[in-house]
């Protein structure tokens, strides 16, 4: 076989599992009934939490929706079947839901476990191809995931009831997320390592420098001397205040541009009279990533804090941002 067509197998054996496995996912989409809303209400009234469980194939699968559950407001964890029937079936307790994945529904690790279950007054919602199994006799509700067939041209690994279970478990948890009303705020919440949970979570406060960090000079310094004050704090401008201590405006890299453009005697001239006067200001309890939208849009690399009577408390730059993570 020649390496043109050993490509061109590859490509078509590919096509043919996406093709199948997305006709799968279709399929699934006609049957979401009065069932599926009954499963819903079930895990919307679980006073405990979700316990996910499954063995094999099924298992990965429900490791990966009792993460997604438990990230968008569902508490919820997995449960392997065969740790608990020896032990680890204390982890559920009254309160709390079974959501049980086999796709046969006879799965002998998971069915031992649902005597116990029902004694213990568990509601159990099933996800298995077959609402006659053992599985889907004991649930309370049962949700089809049976596909035509599966995407291994063997028809043995489990591809296209894979996907389908794992795509019936996502809109189990959004369904539910939509439901609650639950927030990208929310989200970020139970994500502060990621970066969206800096994004949304992290606030001006956490990255300026402040007390003697801040670069400040005297509305009456000489430009030469505004430039060391720049130079000695390193974020490319420093504060212009007057004697008060209130803000008048910033000198920046990009004033200097412009004076020396215009030649100016950075010795004699009073950095008064060729800085920005006023200048973009931002809040110490302002969420980083909106003073980041405003730099953007302002097209400037630094912002200097203040507080309520506009005296500088706080200032940082886009590099900050970056080391932050928020950029």
């Amino acid at each position: 076989m020649t390496n043109k067509n050993l490509q061109a197998e590859f490509i078509l054996s590919a096509q043919r599992v996406i093709d199948i496995e997305a006709q799968a996912i279709q399929n699934l989409s006609a049957r979401l009934d009065e069932k599926f809303v009954t499963a819903c209400n079930i895990l919307l009234a679980c006073e405990g939490k979700v316990v996910v469980c499954g063995m094999g194939k099924s298992g990965h699968i429900g490791n990966k929706i009792a993460a997604t559950l438990a990230s968008t407001g569902t508490p919820a964890f997995f449960m392997h079947p065969g740790e608990a029937n020896h032990g680890d079936l204390g982890m559920l307790t009254k309160g709390d839901v079974l959501l049980a994945i086999s796709n046969s529904g006879e799965t002998s690790e998971l069915v031992n476990l649902l005597p116990v279950v029902k004694r213990l007054g568990i509601k159990v919602v099933a996800m298995t191809n077959s609402e006659q199994s053992s599985l889907g006799q004991h649930a309370d509700v049962v949700l089809d995931i049976s596909v035509e067939k599966e995407a291994c041209s063997l028809g043995l690994a489990p591809t296209s009831s894979t996907t389908a279970t794992l795509v019936m478990g996502d809109a189990l948890a959004v369904a539910l997320l939509d439901h609650k009303g639950f927030t990208s705020d929310d989200f970020a919440l139970s994500h502060p390592g990621g970066s969206l949970g800096k994004k949304l979570l992290l606030k001006v406060s956490d990255i300026m420098l402040s007390g003697s960090d801040i670069p400040l000079s005297s509305a009456n310094d000489k430009v030469a001397d505004a430039l060391l004050e720049i130079s000695k704090k390193g974020l490319g401008m420093t504060g212009i205040v007057a004697d008060d201590g209130t803000l008048l405006g910033v000198f920046t890299d990009g004033d200097l541009r412009r004076i020396l453009d215009a030649r100016v005697d950075l010795h004699d001239a009073v950095v008064n009279d060729v800085m920005t006067k006023g200048g973009k200001t931002t809040r110490a309890d302002q969420l980083a990533v909106e003073a980041l939208n405003l730099m953007e849009a302002h097209k400037i690399s630094a912002l200097m804090v203040v507080d309520e009577n506009r005296k500088p408390i706080g200032a940082f730059n886009m590099h900050m941002l970056l080391k932050a993570g928020v950029l």
